[in-house]
């Protein structure tokens, strides 16, 4: 051995290896991370080895109910046909970002088709007009693509919220069918009982359940509320659960709420709206009730709405200003309050109640709690639909006949071990079919005392009032709240410090920018023009202001001015 170390060559490569260790040390780490994926990916992949049939679904919905839809529906698939089937699930994000991949993705498959088929030249003005249910009825480009089955390589666009799919039918990209065997048409045609008020009925307290077209349809039931941690509450000095929107205001909340940035999610966008709503409500309630008012029911009306509006938004600036961060996607809300990094969050039912669960005791308690605000939100809809041109209209119209059967309605409700229920995680969501609430199923289900039906009296959405500011809310929320975060936050904490001196919170919640009037008129006008020049101009031009604004008022809080 000692002549083999004092070999002339062996002292070379000693001194090779020494003269590049480091060198040597990277390389090994590189190839290491280089072939860690393949050495620690499972030993069975989510695809089947070899499958006869793929269905392509988009979704932003949670990976337990992508893995117990996807196992169900394959097992009743090969129950039924003898075929293997691979579903592939399309998860880019939240609505937000799988409305611009399905855009772009249809967008890219109609210049193929208006180049190569049809032999047009394209151009800007056709790339904006296809896709635009606002462009004129005889432009060719528009009439071209609503007579195409140009497709996006996807099947279904499963989840979201109904304001997404009205969005996506209204472009053109979801479509009903041929209304005889495949699409929700044909399923309307095979299951009527299923569209009607007695299964899923077509609006309820105002809120849409199913387009009136049969592009869309509610596959369960979504409200919004409050997730909140309630050993971290009595950490703070909160003693009681919260119960209402203005709870998260209160600034014992200071730097413990999670909340997610509503231009990433429309489901807290959504939630956002709901809070509005009953702020204008409740203005409309205290104007009918005052004893010498003149106002006419208009007139009532417009002062409820505009004074509602501007309310929405003080509270939603405070909720803000006491969030610790704003996230990109809503899923992680519940996780932050589970984990006790926030007390409280806004979220939608499923994920507030999922996290309930994962932290439930063996004696039936948890420290997580979820309430839906009564009269703060409504009762609206996950809904599902056919992409135009899926790949295989026959199996996308099978698993929209699983889903909004019995079987995929239990699914979304029924306790794990039930029969019919699921495999390994309770959904903790409720069936979207009004038939299915019989004694006998909801003593199956999780959440079956919610009795949302009737709880949906409590609330009644009115779409005038709000619907088609859905993105105005999330533009205005992102400028004001989102980019101006930093400012707020601080500003808010050194209100506090100092007692809440008027003059500065005066400063801090002057809303005069956005009030109603300019909300439903320039604003609204410039994001609806779809320019992004002028709306990122708008956003820099609110932004700066509002952050000077907040600014000041925390200077004039330490009494500097």
């Amino acid at each position: 051995m000692n002549a083999l170390l004092q070999h002339p060559r062996t002292q070379a490569v000693i001194a090779w290896v020494q003269q590049w260790r480091k060198e040597l040390a990277v390389c090994l780490l590189m190839a290491v991370t280089l072939a860690g994926p393949f050495l620690l990916k499972p030993a069975q992949s989510t695809a089947p080895a070899r499958y006869d049939r793929r269905l392509v679904i988009i979704s932003p919905h949670h990976d337990r109910i992508r893995e117990e839809y996807g196992h169900a529906f394959a097992a009743h698939w090969k129950q039924t046909t003898g075929q293997t089937l691979f579903i592939d699930w399309r998860v880019p994000g939240g609505t937000s970002e799988i409305a611009m991949l399905i855009k772009s993705e249809a967008m890219a498959a109609f210049q193929q088709h208006w180049q190569k088929k049809l032999h047009q030249t394209w151009s800007p003005a056709v790339a904006q007009a296809c896709l635009n249910p606002k462009a004129a009825p005889e432009d060719a480009a528009r009439k071209a693509y609503l007579a195409s089955n140009v497709g996006t390589g996807m099947d279904v666009f499963f989840g979201g919220g109904a304001y997404d799919f009205e969005q996506q039918a209204k472009a053109g990209t979801l479509v009903a069918g041929d209304g005889e065997k495949n699409g929700l048409s044909g399923l309307a045609k095979k299951h009527p009982e299923w569209f009607s008020d007695a299964g899923i009925p077509e609006k309820l307290s105002g809120e849409p359940f199913r387009d009136s077209q049969g592009r869309w349809c509610g596959a369960c039931l979504s409200s919004s509320g409050i997730v909140f941690n309630r050993d971290v509450l009595r950490r703070i000095g909160i003693p009681e659960d919260p119960v209402a929107w203005d709870n998260l205001a209160d600034t014992r909340y200071y730097g413990q709420i999670a909340l997610s940035d509503p231009g990433k999610s429309g489901s807290v966008t959504k939630a956002l709206e709901m809070l509005i709503q009953q702020q204008m409500q409740l203005a409309h309630d205290r104007l009918k009730a005052e004893p010498k008012s003149k106002l006419d029911p208009d007139q009532l009306e417009a002062q409820a709405v505009a004074e509602g509006w501007n309310e929405g938004l003080r509270l939603i600036l405070r909720i803000s200003a006491n969030a610790r961060y704003f996230t990109d996607f809503s899923t992680k809300i519940p996780l932050e309050v589970a984990k006790g990094d926030a007390a409280a969050g806004m979220c939608i039912d499923f994920y507030g109640r999922s996290a309930e669960e994962d932290v439930r005791k063996a004696d039936g308690t948890s420290r997580v709690g979820f309430i839906a605000p009564l009269g703060g939100t409504s009762i609206s809809v996950d809904p599902i639909g056919m992409l135009r041109g899926a790949p295989d209209p026959e199996l996308a119209t099978a698993f929209m006949e699983f889903v909004l059967g019995d079987a995929g309605q239990k699914l979304w409700s029924y306790r794990v071990g039930e029969p019919g229920g699921p495999l390994h995680h309770a959904l903790r969501r409720l069936p979207v079919r009004h038939d299915l609430y019989t004694p006998e199923n909801i003593a199956r289900m999780s959440d079956g005392h919610e009795v949302p039906f009737e709880k949906a009296q409590a609330f009644t959405y009115h779409p005038e009032r709000t619907a088609a500011l859905f993105n105005t809310i999330r533009f205005l929320v992102r400028v004001i709240c989102v980019d101006s975060h930093v400012e707020l936050h601080e500003s808010w904490k050194t209100i506090i410090d100092h007692g809440m001196p008027e003059r500065a919170l005066q400063v801090l919640e002057d809303l005069t920018r956005v009030k109603y009037e300019a909300a439903t008129g320039n604003i609204a006008k410039i994001l609806a023009a779809r320019d992004k020049v002028q709306e990122t101009r708008l956003a820099r031009e609110l932004g700066d202001a509002f952050r000077n604004q907040f600014i000041k008022a925390g200077r004039m809080a330490r009494n500097d001015e």
